[in-house]
């Protein structure tokens, strides 16, 4: 026995029992799924590379509330670290600030290839940080990985970059020892140090030459075993973005406990029918990889909470601001803001809560178990161009077999972050050169 999310009223949505063996879920106030998967058929985009990604999770056996905690629980060392981080730059806390730190980690994969011949291999999709880098030989560090170590020698295309050249300035920490030798830490405490060279990718049956990229000989850390490396699209100089010199790309994630795959578009923007909410894009000089949005405020059910306007706003001293993130699954608010959202989602949620809770998520309710219906206030965040009112299941993760239905947010400190669980079936669209992110809600799977 199961959940779906149904419209109930402009404030609220319904959770109904259903004899399925999935959580369905329906917008509050937004287009229908018939009518979103209808649209898709008319969907087009332009050229440009296109690359499949599939959770990290896809293929276990586990619930969605699973999922979220899986994801949760790997990302745990990473908030804290960045919020750290973010704290240290606001105390100007040298001690901290010893090599710059990157978000890291994720929780997509996407497929592509290497070298001539090209071998192919998994690498985490992180808009968190810009290196592009692959595990390789010879090693005098590595993780386990799912694919062979890539062996340079073995490829006609591979070449060491000078250490004067571009990339290997706009390397964070780097020495020069018979070419640019890198070192690259994440929020995780995992960290890639090798040679800085360049390489032939292939995106499906796409090959682009020459792309900066970290063949990393001594790569210390759990965060990345369930790839080969990492693919940055962060905003800084190295990633493949910038690299590609294409200022518009896209992604979209399909509802993590689906098994259809998501999709990642580069040098393109879908064009999909529904209502676009375009936001402008704040540069935070301290930290200029990251994507930070223009969020104002936020509304449960018809309330809008009252949060200090500074809350989002990036700060002289780089703290606060609130950045989008594919590698972080929940979203996580400034600890004020939060529990002005907890506090008013419990007000207007009728039903106990669960203290014993889920773990990696602070408020949880328990679910009747002859119900046949609940309401859960609707959720939206108010962006400098628009409202953004997001599907019930983008927040509320509801399990029947345990009886509890939890908020998938929580508190953080330092910068609040936009993660994935909100993103699902939202085509994420951003565009570098008029430095905006858009929010279109459509099926994933059918793009």
């Amino acid at each position: 026995m199961v959940m779906a999310i149904l419209q109930c009223s402009s404030s609220c949505v319904i959770l109904l029992t259903l004899l399925f063996a999935l959580l369905f879920i329906h917008p509050i106030s937004s287009t229908s799924r018939n009518a979103l998967e209808d649209q898709n058929l008319n969907n087009s985009h332009q050229a440009g590379l296109r690359v499949q990604l599939h959770h990290v999770d896809s293929g276990k056996n586990l619930t969605k509330l699973e999922r979220v905690q899986h994801g949760i629980k790997r990302g745990t060392n990473r908030i804290q670290r960045l919020n750290a981080m973010i704290l240290a730059a606001s105390t100007n806390d040298s001690t901290q600030l010893e090599s710059p730190i990157h978000a890291g980690n994720g929780e997509y994969l996407m497929e592509l290839a290497i070298g001539t011949p090209a071998v192919s291999y998994p690498a985490v999709l992180d808009t968190g940080s810009d290196l592009i880098w692959t595990q390789c030989k010879p090693c005098t560090k590595c993780y386990n990985q799912p694919t062979p170590i890539f062996d340079p020698k073995k490829s006609s295309t591979f070449s060491k970059l000078s250490c004067t050249s571009t990339l290997c300035n706009a390397l964070p920490s780097s020495t020069c020892n018979d070419g640019c030798q890198y070192m690259y830490s994440y929020g995780d405490y995992s960290v890639t140090q090798g040679l800085l060279a360049t390489e032939t990718f292939t995106f499906g049956h796409s090959k682009v030459h020459e792309i900066g990229f970290g063949c990393g000989e001594d790569n210390e850390g759990d965060g990345f075993q369930q790839a080969s490396g990492l693919v940055g699209l962060g905003r800084g100089p190295l990633s493949l973005v910038s690299q590609l010199k294409e200022p518009k790309f896209s992604y979209c994630l399909t509802n993590m406990d689906d098994s259809k795959t998501s999709v990642l578009l580069l040098g393109s923007l879908p064009r999909v029918k529904g209502k676009e909410i375009t936001t402008a894009l704040v540069k935070n000089p301290l930290h200029p990889s990251f994507y930070y949005l223009s969020l104002l405020g936020i509304t449960v059910g018809d309330t809008q909470l009252s949060i200090e306007k500074s809350t989002f706003e990036v700060g002289n001293d780089g703290s606060g601001g609130i950045i989008i993130d594919s590698g972080t699954t929940i979203t996580y608010l400034e600890q004020s803001a939060f529990s002005e959202l907890k506090n008013e989602f419990t007000y207007q949620t009728n039903l106990p809560v669960d203290n014993s809770g889920a773990e990696g998520l602070d408020l949880c309710f328990t679910l009747p178990s002859d119900a046949t219906q609940v309401e859960v206030p609707k959720l939206v965040f108010h962006f400098k161009g628009g409202d953004l009112v997001l599907p019930a299941e983008n927040y509320i993760i509801a399990d029947s077999n345990l009886g509890v239905a939890c908020l998938a947010m929580g508190a953080s400190s330092g910068m609040s972050i936009f993660g994935n669980v909100q993103q699902q079936n939202i085509l994420v669209n951003h565009d570098l050169e008029k430095e905006t992110i858009s929010f279109v809600s459509t099926q994933c799977d059918g793009l």
